[in-house]
Parts: structure tokens; sequence; C-alpha cells
């Protein structure tokens, strides 16, 4: 089994990372392999709405001059998608808006690729809008028909210069519990 997370922050290793991080390390622990997906300074753009990928279902964007198809074809591959973004003003990153919009669309259009995969979301804020980023994220997962696990509380954590989140101890346990809830969903779905 297989979780690729998707970092939606325009800053490499800062906060979100660090949280991916952690998540991931309570996954690696229960023998899923993973992979991180830093979407920084990547090339990227949102849907223009051709409808192309409808026409080819050919589980991929009609948009071939960016990083996005890259995307698609790990999240195809996988087993478990974690995305997670900072908040930026009280929702996600546009790097993240143009992954949700187009592999939302190819996923749909081609019979619902992503359904049954395990989803989660990560938050990363300074201090408010966490819960619209979370929802924002969560939206896709539903309406992907994808298997959404929980923590103990909502999964964000705080900070705003880069390893200040490592200090929000309720976000970094939140973390580790998402991480091994999901292991266990993911185990429990393929045994």
């Amino acid at each position: 089994m297989k979780v690729v997370a998707f970092n939606g922050s325009a800053r490499k290793g800062g906060n979100t990372a660090d949280m991916i991080k952690r998540a991931l390390a309570k996954l690696e622990a229960q023998g899923i392999e993973t992979e991180m997906i830093e979407l920084a300074g990547k090339k990227m753009h949102g849907c223009i709405a051709c409808y192309k990928c409808a026409e080819n279902k050919d589980r991929r964007c009609a948009v071939k001059n960016d990083f996005l198809n890259e995307c698609i074809e790990a999240m195809d591959a996988a087993d478990g998608i974690l995305l997670a973004s900072p908040t930026y003003f009280a929702t996600i990153t546009t790097e993240m808006s143009a992954l949700i919009d187009r592999a939302g669309m190819v996923g749909l259009v081609n019979g619902s690729m992503f359904a049954r995969k395990v989803g989660a979301a990560i938050v990363a804020a300074r201090r408010g809008g966490a819960m619209q980023t979370f929802n924002t994220i969560n939206s896709f997962f539903f309406i992907q028909q994808m298997v959404v696990p929980g923590s103990r509380y909502w999964n964000m954590g705080f900070g705003r210069e880069k390893g200040e989140v490592l200090n929000d101890e309720e976000g970094m346990q939140t973390m580790d519990i998402l991480g091994e809830n999901m292991a266990w969903l993911m185990h429990k779905l393929n045994d």
C-alpha cells in the first residue's frame, strides 16, 4: 500500500511539510510506503473547463504543459491521498486549488477513479481560517467518493514561521493519531 501526500504550500519545508512528515511517519511505521510531493515552484494552473478529459477518458488532464498530470498519475497509483495546505485568506492555496479542480474533474469523468481510496486533509494556519480550508479539502474527498479517517481533533496545526508548528503539541499529536487511523483504515480496507 502507498500514500501520496501533496504539500500545497508555496514554501518548501515549512509548517505544512512538518505536519505531513509527522503523519507519514506513523503510516511508515505500519508498513505503508509514503511519498511527499511539494507543489511549491511547480508550474500549474486551474481548470480551463475544456472538458477534453471527459471526451478522452484517459485518466489525464488534456492540458499537458504543466505539472498536474504527474500529480494525477501519483494519485491514481496510490491507495491513500493526503492533501495539505496552509490557510491563505481562509481557504486553500492556489496550487492546491489547481490540483483539486483538475484532478477532481479527471477523477469524476473517468469512472470515479479515486472512489474508495483513503483521503485526509492537513491544514496549517497562523491563527484562523483553518476550518474553511479543512472543509474545502474534505469536500474534494467526499465528491470523489473517498473514505476519510478522523483524528481526535481537526487535522490542523498552528504556526507562521518555519518550524513553529512543531511547538503546537496538540497539533502534532493530532498528526500522529491521523497517521495511525489512516494506516488502520487502509489495512482494514485492503485485508
